[in-house]
């Protein structure tokens, strides 16, 4: 028997040569445990002892679960996500990941054997695989937070994803329309059932889910000014009217007189579509809806944006467009781009001064003409 250290168990050779000795503990609800440590020899029996005394100490678990992560990722899935304070397109979206790129890769490995090194390997090879780096960076969030979940349960002392540097997603610059090219367009779209979406949507940068989630009880048509209250989204548990993006998001926006004119035609419009329908109407109080008043179907709204942009001979054109579009037109009329960011929703000044740091460059020339000018030298 070799002699103890402080907080030890007493350390034994076995009759196979190797040596070992016994922990007892209590867990997290005070029930006593036990647990028989080996080793080749007294040192690395200490050192595991030491190891375990650090984790109690710590308060995590004496030993790193040996459940595989697809185990996990299911208990994950079924509690701990729906449970989140996230929307339930964020929850149907990391579901999948989880279930498309997690599982099939990593999912055989246990909790305690997954290294640093193995979600880099993951990174490495998802992007070998051509995907986008935002679906990269997705993967790597997903992934850390079902394991920082597994941390929080006790089934890990610590998260390996949470040491590895988050993939960068570097910020592309923004499509958006010419003049011309919006010109193309209108024309394009004129007398189609959803002229007057598109054409709310250019005037004003809202997103698809916040027009298609527009009220017109948020509409002021006399004060030339709407209110960005809800966002209508496809999920797993159908079309559901939610808050919007963020705080920011949440917004008044004014309208110009000509979508002020075009709203007015469409609640005529609609008011036809009520007395046609007659009880089979659908009273929702959306601005935007079917022949019988039930919410549009974003995924069909999109179809059909993309078609009508193909039939004005504009390629690469999809219904985000028209949002960064109207930023552009904002700012090369000389918009501060303070007021850009309010008018648009975004979170911060930075992200509106990033996206459209290319937009209107000769405003740019202005300025350095000015600041000449200004200067005389």
């Amino acid at each position: 028997m070799a002699k103890r250290a402080n907080g030890e168990g007493s350390i034994f050779r076995r009759a196979d040569g190797k040596w070992s000795s016994e922990l007892s503990y209590r867990d997290e609800y005070g029930t006593p445990k036990r647990r028989t440590v080996y080793g080749a020899s007294q040192t690395e029996v200490r050192a595991k002892l030491k190891e375990m005394h650090d984790r109690l100490e710590a308060g995590a678990p004496i030993k790193d679960a040996t459940m595989t992560l697809t185990a996990w990722l299911d208990d994950w899935i079924a509690k701990a996500l729906p449970a989140s304070d996230r929307k339930q397109a964020t929850i149907d979206l990391y579901e999948r990941i989880a279930r498309t790129h997690l599982a099939p890769t990593l999912g055989g490995r246990t909790l305690d054997r997954i290294r640093p090194s193995d979600v880099e390997a993951l990174i490495v090879a998802k992007r070998e695989q051509g995907l986008a780096p935002s679906t990269v960076r997705t993967i790597y969030t997903v992934l850390r937070g079902a394991l920082d979940v597994a941390v929080r349960d006790g089934l890990l002392r610590r998260n390996p994803a949470a040491v590895v540097k988050r993939p960068a997603v570097e910020r592309q610059d923004a499509a958006y329309l010419t003049a011309d090219d919006a010109h193309r367009l209108l024309e394009a779209i004129r007398g189609d059932r959803l002229e007057a979406l598109f054409r709310l949507m250019l005037a004003t940068g809202l997103r698809r889910g916040e027009a298609l989630g527009l009220h017109w009880s948020d509409v002021d048509l006399d004060g030339g000014a709407l209110r960005v209250r809800w966002t209508l989204t496809r999920t797993s548990k159908g079309l559901q009217l939610g808050e919007p993006k963020t705080e920011k998001s949440r917004r008044a926006v004014p309208l110009p007189r000509s979508a002020v004119d075009v709203l007015r035609a469409h609640q005529t419009r609609q008011a036809m579509d009520r007395d046609a329908a007659q009880e089979v109407w659908k009273d929702s109080d959306l601005v935007f809806t079917t022949e019988i008043g039930t919410p549009l179907e974003p995924r069909n709204v999109l179809r059909r944006f993309e078609l009508l942009a193909q039939r004005a001979g504009l390629r690469g054109v999809h219904l985000h467009t028209l949002r960064h579009s109207t930023a552009s037109f904002l700012l090369a009329a000389g918009t501060h781009t303070k007021v850009v960011q309010e008018h648009l929703g975004h979170s911060s000044y930075a992200i509106t001064a990033d996206i459209y740091s290319h937009v209107a460059p000769e405003q740019k020339r202005e300025a350095a003409d000015r600041l000449d000018a200004a200067l005389n030298w």
